[in-house]
């Protein structure tokens, strides 16, 4: 069954219980209200909570203690990504003989960041990228956070707002959707220690719990069909992939007017063993089930 992230109530942030902090979401809640006009004041808040949101002080979504494995949803933090997208205005900017128009500007990396950023990795203000991440030339948007440990490569692309967790493997070619609006649904959650193969899709708020592999091509959306293929009988899943679970591609038959055609779906064909070593464990894994990464 498929698991919405739940709406964060405005004083439930990340990193910070302050009371100006909950000043600065009560800001941004009745900014968004008004849609406009704002004065030079009103940007100057939205900024100031963009701001954290680059340095990770807070957050799009995040699991909450007294939850459990529940994701909520800090709305008034999506709120501000659009306001800022409202505020901001077209600006040329340059790479090198590359040149760019747009109202978001990149990341600014100086080595002190504690991650490695390969030539051409793209990361958009606002983005979170924790110590010790990798970015190979990939594309993490606004709102978007990787942890640590995790590794981007090539072509991947990270959307706005999805959630990546650490220690997780984001192989070439991965696109994790990206989720703005309404503000309360929950974006794309990647849990920590995940191996998503190549070319492999996920979107529409999907949830990948921690220990997740997906074989190369495996497309997700909020309604993909999700079969537990691995005991004497199927077990459906919706909008979540069960912790440690393998996955694979897969299709299922359905009627149509025209005829029986096959849709696609993903399979769960075993379980990923629970282990202190998390690298041998998905090397183990991957033989074991014959994965294509």
């Amino acid at each position: 069954m498929r698991r919405q992230a739940k709406s964060q109530s405005t004083k439930r942030l990340n990193n910070s219980r302050s009371p100006s902090s909950a000043t600065l979401a009560d800001t941004i809640n009745r900014l968004y209200a008004a849609n406009g006009p704002f004065k030079a004041a009103d940007v100057r808040e939205i900024e100031s909570a963009i701001a954290l949101l680059d340095r990770g002080e807070i957050r799009v979504a995040e699991k909450s203690p007294a939850a459990g494995s529940e994701w909520h949803v800090n709305e008034w933090v999506k709120k501000a990504i659009l306001l800022y997208f409202k505020v901001r205005r077209l600006k040329p900017s340059r790479a090198g003989e590359l040149s760019f128009l747009d109202k978001i500007p990149t990341k600014k990396w100086s080595g002190k960041e504690g991650v490695r950023v390969v030539p051409h990795a793209i990361a958009r203000y606002g983005s979170f990228v924790e110590p010790g991440a990798i970015l190979m030339p990939s594309y993490v948007n606004i709102g978007a956070r990787v942890g640590t440990g995790t590794l981007v490569d090539t072509w991947a692309t990270i959307g706005s707002c999805a959630q990546v967790g650490a220690h997780c493997h984001i192989s070439g070619g991965v696109g994790l959707g990206g989720v703005l609006e309404p503000v309360q649904a929950s974006p794309v959650i990647i849990e920590d220690h995940v191996f998503l193969g190549s070319r492999s899709i996920v979107v529409e708020g999907v949830i990948v719990r921690e220990g997740a592999v997906l074989g190369a091509g495996v497309s997700l959306t909020s309604s993909t069909r999700i079969i537990d293929v691995s005991g004497s009988s199927a077990v459906e899943h919706r909008g979540e992939v069960p912790a440690n679970s393998v996955v694979i591609p897969g299709s299922v038959a359905k009627n149509f007017a025209a005829g029986t055609y096959h849709v696609n779906c993903a399979l769960i064909i075993g379980k990923r063993k629970e282990s202190t070593d998390k690298k041998t464990s998905l090397n183990q894994t991957l033989r074991e089930f014959d994965v294509q990464v």
